[in-house]
């Protein structure tokens, strides 16, 4: 990486972790821009230039978040615990433990809603684009564990996955929409788990 390039990604990292902090602390509505820029370190208009709305700042932290898991995750889908069950809860357990590593129950309902409200946004466009990423490993685990013969091969592993995506991502807009626990969202999408591995597994 050239010296351009490891200044510009200091930069990106700056703002991103200024607006973190000040989204989780002073909710999204009211930070301003500017003052990202000036606990950042940066200018205004270099702010704006590498994230024009505080929407796409926004994004950029929850694909911050998603990067990480999906790297995580990867693991498990090399390689999966045989247990149906265990291998569902594994992948899906890290999704929500680390859902608040980086954004707040608040933020998540900013981001949320906004998809809803703007879709046609750009921001929006990416954050629907990170949800189909998240599925999409979903279904490679459940490739996986049809291929080592643990799942019955009768199956369409992408309705499979996508159906599971699905359930797991209405439990935790409940989640993030509610005061309910970390701990009781993972007994949930467990025996949701349960239930489902009851149906596929051979």
């Amino acid at each position: 990486m050239g010296l351009r390039a490891k200044h510009k990604a200091d930069r990106t990292e700056r703002i991103i972790h200024a607006a973190a902090q000040m989204f989780r602390t002073l909710g999204f509505d009211a930070v301003r821009m500017e003052a990202i820029a000036a606990l950042a370190g940066v200018s205004a208009g270099t702010v704006y230039n590498y994230f024009p709305t505080k929407g796409d700042l926004l994004v950029a932290i929850v694909s911050r978040e998603v990067e990480e898991v999906l790297a995580a995750g990867e693991a498990t889908v090399t390689d999966p615990p045989p247990d149906v069950v265990g291998a569902l809860s594994q992948l899906v357990h890290g999704y929500y433990d680390h859902s608040l590593h980086y954004l707040s129950k608040d933020m998540w309902r900013t981001a949320m809603a906004m998809t809803i409200q703007s879709p046609e946004k750009p921001s929006s466009r990416n954050y629907v684009a990170l949800d189909g990423r998240l599925q999409g490993q979903v279904v490679a685990l459940i490739a996986a564990l049809q291929a080592r013969g643990h799942i019955r091969a009768a199956l369409d592993p992408i309705a499979v996955g996508a159906m599971l995506f699905h359930n797991l991502d209405a439990l935790f807009r409940m989640f993030v929409t509610t005061d309910q626990t970390l701990e009781a969202l993972r007994a949930e999408v467990d025996r949701h788990h349960r239930a489902m591995a009851a149906l596929m597994a051979v």
